[in-house]
């Protein structure tokens, strides 16, 4: 009795809870919505500026769902008269949205076949004899899935973790008994940050990315999937192979060498037995799509088309069944999100308010050097995210913004555009609840919360240095501008 008792408490303070948050984001809107219109700005871009930020708060805050939020966001949009219904609605037709959604479901048949599992124990099996091999072992895999894993807690989470943790828990170690530093919290934040980088070297490894793409698309700035992936190749390749040796370094595992881990992996290995059909089919299946991709300036086959090829070759070879499509709740929960930030992102672009904004900015920045502008920016870009528990609401709150005053500071446009997509992962190198992986791992308890910010803040200074010391250089010599 006293057990249910407690239990409705919990419920009605946890309704409580919601109910707040919910009105301080209503709130905010109401505010931002009768303040008086500023000069050069339509009354509609505003109040479409006070839904978007009473959306985006309630997206940080979570009073509900995501998904959820952006839907009562729309209706007050089209409710308000702020748009019509036909553009409320707008962003279901856009293609870059279909296209994380495909991934999505490409994505998914990594994890019914088995395959994503099976290329982790290989790894491991070729390179795991060593702790700062299996490291990269684990990290090899989540680098051979992220181009068509556009979810990075699926990834890190659904397929990398556990291999990760029961790796651990064969060396005894476990924070539960104290002996985390052996070597699972090594593979842990190395995992973390592996999952950072990979992420930002492929525009479908995270769900943000082509949010950023199509934010760009709105301001005249065409990224094509394989113009990211190459300017993000060299910084990219960098960071891979230097920060798990800085971590090596800084926070050493306890255990140097592993070579049970090989036999650990062989014997999982001959669990999962040989190659299934279902396994070489979706093999076959993500090489030719990722081909396409690659290719797809060359072929002319939209990255989007590509997607849905992909996805139809895997339901016409019973890879996935139309079950398996209808149950993926992430992908159909960000089509819905996503529409609608990119809708209200756009309409702040067509109303007026962006390019007005960012005139506003520009003009606190005259007289600096294109470089110093990007520094400055990125700099409030990459620490804001202190204050964001998503990457998701911060790309959708700022990057518009960011963009546009960076082309109004004369910054090359692809490459201000570019760079500010790869640091919207890059950024998650901050707290533990920076994006979905890091509370995850964070969650595991092999790293104290006092490290894992302070590590982060070492390893974040790192990626500003990388990505803005030589990944201009880098887009300069392969012509981004």
């Amino acid at each position: 009795m006293g057990k249910v008792i407690q239990q409705g408490k919990i419920s009605v303070s946890n309704s409580k809870s919601m109910y707040v948050k919910l009105l301080m984001a209503v709130a905010v809107g109401i505010i931002i919505w009768f303040i008086p219109t500023p000069a050069g700005v339509k009354t509609n871009a505003w109040h479409m500026f006070a839904i978007f930020v009473a959306t985006i708060i309630g997206c940080i805050l979570k009073p509900l769902p995501i998904g959820a939020v952006s839907m009562i966001g729309l209706t007050i949009t089209a409710a308000t008269n702020t748009a019509t219904i036909k553009v409320a609605l707008s962003g279901f037709s856009q293609s870059s949205i279909w296209l994380i959604v495909m991934a999505f479901f490409i994505s998914r048949g990594f994890i019914k076949t088995g395959l994503g599992s099976r290329i982790a124990y290989e790894f491991v099996r070729l390179f795991g004899k060593k702790t700062l091999g299996l490291c990269y072992s684990v990290l090899f895999c989540d680098l051979a899935i992220a181009p068509a894993t556009p979810s990075n807690t699926a990834r890190a989470g659904g397929i990398v973790y556990p291999i990760v943790k029961s790796l651990s828990e064969s060396f005894n170690s476990r924070p539960e008994d104290g002996t985390e530093r052996k070597i699972g919290s090594f593979l842990i934040f190395s995992e973390f940050h592996g999952d950072i980088i990979t992420s930002a070297m492929f525009m479908t490894a995270m769900a943000a990315n082509p949010l950023a793409q199509t934010l760009a698309e709105s301001l005249n700035v065409h990224i094509t999937w394989f113009g990211w992936f190459l300017a993000a190749l060299l910084p990219g390749i960098i960071c891979f192979i230097l920060v798990p040796l800085i971590i090596y370094k800084i926070y050493p595992p306890e255990i140097k060498a592993t070579p049970n881990a090989p036999e650990i992996a062989k014997e999982q290995l001959k669990k999962m037995g040989p190659l299934t059909k279902e396994e070489k089919y979706m093999a076959l299946i993500f090489i030719i799509t990722l081909l396409l991709w690659v290719t797809g300036t060359i072929t002319k086959i939209d990255a989007t088309l590509t997607a849905f090829i992909g996805l139809s070759l895997l339901l016409l070879l019973n890879v996935l069944n139309w079950n398996d499509i209808k149950s993926e709740k992430g992908a159909w929960d960000t089509l819905v999100w996503f529409s609608v930030l990119v809708m209200m992102a756009n309409e702040l672009n067509e109303l007026g308010f962006i390019p007005w904004f960012s005139k506003l900015i520009a003009g606190s920045v005259a007289g600096l050097s294109w470089q110093v502008i990007l520094l400055v920016l990125i700099l409030a870009y990459f620490y804001s995210h202190y204050i964001f528990a998503s990457a998701t609401a911060h790309v959708s709150a700022m990057y518009s913004a960011f963009l546009a005053v960076a082309i109004a500071g004369g910054i090359p446009p692809m490459l201000a555009a570019l760079t500010l997509g790869f640091f919207g992962n890059l950024f998650a190198s901050t707290t533990h609840y920076s994006n979905g992986p890091a509370p995850l791992l964070f969650g595991s308890g092999y790293v104290s919360q006092n490290k894992w910010w302070s590590l982060n803040f070492i390893l974040g200074i790192f990626y500003i240095v990388v990505w803005l010391g030589i990944g201009p250089i880098w887009c300069h010599i392969i012509g981004v501008y």
